[in-house]
């Protein structure tokens, strides 16, 4: 291979140029699209499972992932169907979260084995071609199952709907272009180091896979041995058709200019916390289905409690015009903070009221309708990141104290009546989550300003970053 040095210091030029490219541009947007294709998944499942079309997976919480993995596939009987898809669906949510949360987005760490792990994933149910239709039995089986929850669901139900598969088919063709993209870098890194192993070997020699396998082995220990790029090494190297093969490589790894024609407008990082504040509003629904529940709590509560002679004291009391007494639940909580234990004294019926107006709020906030969007591109970025942070603070004092009541009304129901008690746990896991991911827009967005900060320290525009 001594004849083509040069292009060896070309592609490897080339290559570490990409790299950079990719690190620094691509791969951020590839985690981007991902987590909100995340997020218009775990909508559906979370819908899923309220309207009782899945269970909830007891060991969802419990499971363990060391590296991702594509969940089976497989078709499966009308009897295995709703343990099937529980568990699927459950262990596709948790994948997701890995990817999102848990990997890492470099070059280095992002290998072709683990890129067709993600294309997997990405591939598992069909947005894109999403029919009852579909040979794909966990296509077919989600779109079974949206069809049903979309008959007689609320307004929002439908909203959230209508986005999550809108966002699921509109991420699929970014997420592989960027996939594509790193692969074939990736492609082009293998084929690099599989020169550097082979130097000074002669074509003859080349065409010895046992060896070349050893040698690769050698020099990338754990790194798969990938006989079809040896074939374009082969043939970039050795055939007529070499130079031409070999321009379309470096012209594939070139670096497209992207700089402005004019110059553009400030930077603005509005759509950042509109997410977070629309993460926000996604809770509305299921602060709608507690109310529900402590409700019927809070009767099976107070028939426990009142006797004949205190129903006919409150009879009386009505029939004069006076108001009943208050109900007070004195709960208890851990600051997750100071991490001390709080006690709160809670009027139910001031708090179920406070309930129903927050409910009011979020609830255009979850729908992204032109007028509402509209509304809120309009407020400064200030009031935007007040509005936020406030409605976060709310969320989690809210989620604190309805914590402490679902376990204050186990505790205090009598045992023959703990079954009428609704738990609320699985609304409070999705209010948590939203919770989190609004919180990470709000850190997102600070993190973007800082950068741009410097940058004006620097002297340096944003648009030329």
């Amino acid at each position: 291979m001594a004849e083509n040095d040069d292009y060896v210091k070309e592609l490897s030029d080339a290559l570490k140029a990409r790299g950079d490219w990719l690190e620094k541009t691509e791969l951020p947007k590839l985690k981007d699209e991902l987590r909100l294709y995340h997020t218009g998944f775990t909508s559906l499942y979370n819908i899923y499972v309220k309207k009782g079309l899945i269970n909830i997976d007891p060991y969802k919480q419990e499971a363990k992932i060391g590296e991702l993995e594509v969940p089976k596939s497989s078709t499966f009987t009308e009897a295995e169907k709703l343990d099937q898809l529980t568990q699927r669906l459950a262990n596709y949510d948790n994948q997701l979260d890995f990817l999102v949360n848990f990997y890492q987005y470099s070059t280095e760490f992002l290998t072709l084995d683990r890129i067709k792990r993600i294309v997997g994933l990405v591939r598992y149910i069909d947005w894109v071609h999403f029919s009852l239709d579909s040979q794909s039995p966990m296509t077919q089986a989600a779109a079974e199952m949206t069809n049903q929850v979309k008959i007689g669901s609320d307004a929002l139900t439908m909203s959230v709907i209508t986005e999550s598969l809108s966002n699921l088919a509109k991420t699929c063709a970014p997420i592989m272009a960027h996939l594509k993209a790193l692969s074939d870098y990736l492609s082009e890194a293998y084929k690099l180091d599989l020169r550097e192993a082979t130097t000074g070997m002669s074509q003859t020699e080349m065409a010895n896979i046992n060896v070349l396998r050893k040698k690769m082995s050698q020099a990338k220990p754990g790194v798969p041995f990938y006989g079809d790029l040896l074939e374009e090494v082969m043939k970039e190297d050795y055939s007529k058709d070499g130079p031409s093969l070999r321009a379309e490589v470096l012209k594939k790894l070139q670096i497209a200019d992207n700089k402005p024609k004019a110059a553009k407008a400030e930077v603005s990082f509005k759509n950042i916390l509109i997410d977070g504040i629309s993460s926000l509003g996604s809770t509305a629904s299921s602060f709608s289905d507690i109310l529900v529940k402590i409700d019927e709590n809070q009767a099976v509560l107070e028939n426990r409690k009142k006797g004949f002679f205190e129903k006919l004291v409150n009879l009386i009391r009505q029939m004069m015009n006076k108001e009943p007494d208050p109900v007070v639940y004195d709960l208890e909580y851990m600051d997750p903070v100071k991490a001390v234990s709080v006690k709160e004294r809670v009027f139910f019926n001031t708090f179920r009221s406070d309930l129903e107006r927050k409910i009011r709020t979020l609830t255009p906030m979850a729908t992204r309708t032109p007028s509402t969007t509209a509304k809120l591109e309009a407020m400064p970025e200030e009031q935007l990141v007040g509005f936020l942070e406030r409605n976060v603070r709310e969320l989690q004092s809210l989620h604190k104290v309805l914590s402490a009541m679902d376990e204050f009304f186990k505790a205090e129901v009598d045992k023959e009546d703990r079954d009428r008690i609704k738990g609320i746990k699985p609304e409070l896991s999705t209010i948590k989550n939203s919770v989190l991911k609004a919180n990470a827009k709000r850190h997102e967005y600070n993190a973007q300003k800082e950068e741009e900060e410097q940058l004006r320290r620097l002297g340096v525009k944003p648009s030329e970053s």
